[in-house]
């Protein structure tokens, strides 16, 4: 049976690089204070250059009951010259003249076949290409981008020449259910406390899909234009190849909220997650060449960023490591049951840390014991991707 001990091992030893990277990262992130709410007119420390022209670009399918809220937050904060352009995507609703109301240029897009929020950014660059800003600002339909948001992030990716990604926050809605809160903690982690930890030691950040900026040479020959179900990570890791890794502004906030309905949560995440472990097995073993090709720490940060899987398969798997330890124990192998402790400690670390320090007023304590049984919940989830992996974009249901 040492051949089971070895297969154990090895698995431990290969968990261990996810577990290990976001225990470095929490505790990274642990250093920084949570920046302080943005005021309007608020510049980076130390730059004195003209804010840089800026197209606001938002992709729109079937958003009228968001897309005014969006426009709202986004209009006071464009100035003389700015565009803001919206792209009604194979829309059904009043999305185009909403957008026309609060005077966006608008773009309507009709096709049977190439449909996805990927399509939609291609159909809305190609046509600013005709008059281009300097800086183009991706802001999903159903987000708010709060005040001096837009001036930051286009200093930022002005002044770097790189891409820049806000805090993207996503909250859960008045009355959700348990599992939405715990939800809402682990987007906490994907999206602030891990690239806050790259941040502080000034490496790179994967892009989030809202409140990006980017600057128009890097964005006009970009591949956007798939069906692809997590167009921006994709895109932001094409950018760091090419030597353009995006930087993460943690003081610039874009948010929403969660769906409210079950099946909008589950469509949701879904798309989210198969796209994020399709992208794992597509794209990094290509990613980690090309790091070592071009020398890079920074493609190899984000190659390892990316191996970290959501957190409720990642449980799973730590949690699986500690069954299999415990077979090689009873059959006389110890040697297994002592990686996959100290494997549980350095995961539990890692939740306990960032809960203690961002989580709790998100998720009371009695709650993050249910974290267990939501972990289980999504195993159909993980299955299906498996034997029925979702690879078309669907729009998320919210009411």
């Amino acid at each position: 049976m040492i051949w089971f001990e070895f297969v154990v091992l090895s698995f431990i030893c290969v968990l261990g690089v996810p577990v290990l990277t976001l225990l470095a990262q929490v505790l990274l992130a642990r250093n920084l204070r949570e920046p302080a709410p943005e005021r309007p007119g608020d510049r980076i420390a130390g730059v004195v250059a003209d804010r840089p022209s800026v197209a606001v670009l938002i992709p729109a399918h079937d958003e009228e009951g968001a897309l005014g809220r969006t426009l709202a937050c986004v209009g006071p904060q464009l100035l003389a010259g700015d565009r803001l352009l919206v792209v009604a995507d194979n829309c059904t609703d009043l999305t185009a003249a909403i957008a026309r109301s609060w005077g966006a240029e608008v773009l309507v897009r009709h096709h049977d076949t190439l449909r996805g929020k990927g399509f939609a950014l291609d159909h809305g660059v190609r046509a600013l290409a005709g008059d281009p800003r300097e800086i183009v600002v991706i802001v999903d339909a159903d987000c708010c981008i709060e005040p001096g948001a837009i001036d930051r992030l286009a200093r930022q990716s002005g002044i770097s020449g790189r891409p820049v990604q806000a805090r993207y926050r996503m909250d859960s809605p008045a009355g959700a259910r348990p599992a939405t809160r715990i939800a809402e903690f682990a987007w906490q982690m994907k999206n602030f406390v891990r690239p806050l930890g790259y941040h502080r030691v000034g490496l790179p950040c994967q892009l989030m899909g809202s409140g990006m900026a980017i600057p128009w040479p890097l964005l006009e020959n970009a591949t956007l234009a798939s069906a692809e179900l997590v167009e921006d990570m994709l895109l932001g890791l094409e950018l760091a190849v090419q030597g353009s890794a995006p930087l993460f502004c943690p003081h610039a906030v874009v948010w929403s909220t969660f769906p409210l309905t079950v099946q909008g949560a589950q469509a949701q995440r879904a798309r989210w997650e198969h796209g994020h472990l399709g992208l794992i097995t597509r794209i990094l073993p290509h990613l980690m060449a090309q790091a070592v090709r071009q020398r890079s720490w920074t493609l190899m940060a984000l190659a390892i960023d990316l191996l970290v899987p959501p957190l409720a398969l990642l449980s799973m798997l730590v949690a699986a490591s500690g069954v299999a330890a415990t077979v090689c124990a009873v059959l006389g192998f110890w040697g297994p049951l002592v990686a996959a402790g100290a494997l549980h400690a350095a995961f539990g670390a890692s939740v306990g840390l960032a809960w203690w320090r961002y989580g709790r007023a998100i998720l009371p304590g009695k709650e993050l014991l249910l974290a267990v049984g939501y972990a289980a919940g999504k195993v159909p989830l993980y299955v299906r991707f498996l034997c029925r992996r979702q690879v078309a974009w669907i729009r998320t249901e919210r009411r």
